[in-house]
Order: structure tokens, then sequence, then C-alpha cells
């Protein structure tokens, strides 16, 4: 990994992780039918409230948590690739060994206990033909 990553500060979802929630409008979240209607102020105050808190509080606790919260996934991911590089990659090669070295040994049993029986039986029916 290059020790000094550039941030993307116009595309930060380039891989669409959160994508349904980009576009979360007053429009997607409230609305009012036809034959209910409240005052057209009190609609226009709520469309303005709406977006504003939503930008506010949102800015505020990435300020304050955002950094935080960044850390503690930070740790959380660097734990999960520590397990995975020194513990379940080497035991799932242990695996692999030993898997192999039983195949190799139920192999060499099929080989010498059934195989000459099949083999056998085999050459029974070999002389049977097809009409």
């Amino acid at each position: 990994m290059s020790g000094a990553e550039e941030v993307d500060l116009e595309n930060r979802d380039p891989n669409g992780l959160n994508a349904h929630l980009g576009t979360l409008h007053f429009n997607d979240v409230i609305g009012e039918p036809d034959g209910t209607h409240s005052i057209d102020c009190a609609y226009k105050l709520s469309h303005t409230c709406f977006n504003l808190w939503k930008g506010i509080l949102y800015k505020l606790l990435t300020f304050y948590l955002g950094c935080w919260i960044a850390a503690e996934w930070g740790c959380e991911f660097a734990i999960i690739a520590f397990t995975h590089i020194w513990f379940i990659s080497p035991c799932l090669k242990i695996c692999e060994i030993n898997c192999g070295l039983c195949q190799r040994m139920f192999a060499n049993c099929m080989n010498c206990c059934c195989v000459p029986y099949w083999e056998a039986v085999g050459s029974v029916f070999h002389h049977f033909k097809r009409t």
C-alpha cells in the first residue's frame, strides 16, 4: 500500500456503497397525497428545516465522531487482516496438507482393496454384449 493515498473529495463513494442514501431528499421521506395538504408556508418551512438539520447534524456528527469511528473500523479491519494472515491462512494450509495426505492414503486403500474386486466383477460383465 502506498504511503500517501489521494482522497477524492468530489466522488466520495466511488464503489456505490451507500448509493441508496445519496439521493435522500425531502420528497423521498415526506409526501402529502392529493386531498391532504398542509399550508404552503408550513410545507416550505418543513422542507427547509429538513434539509438544514439533515445537513447540519450530519456534519456535526461526522466532525465529532467520524474520526473516532473511522479509527475503530481501521482497527477492526487491521485485526481481521492480522487474523487471516497469521492464523487462518496457516491453519488452512495445514488442513490442505493433511487432507492431501488423507486423500493419498484413501486412494492407496481403494487401489489395493477395492479396484481388483471391481475389475474382476467388470470382466464378468464385459463378455455380455448388447443387442
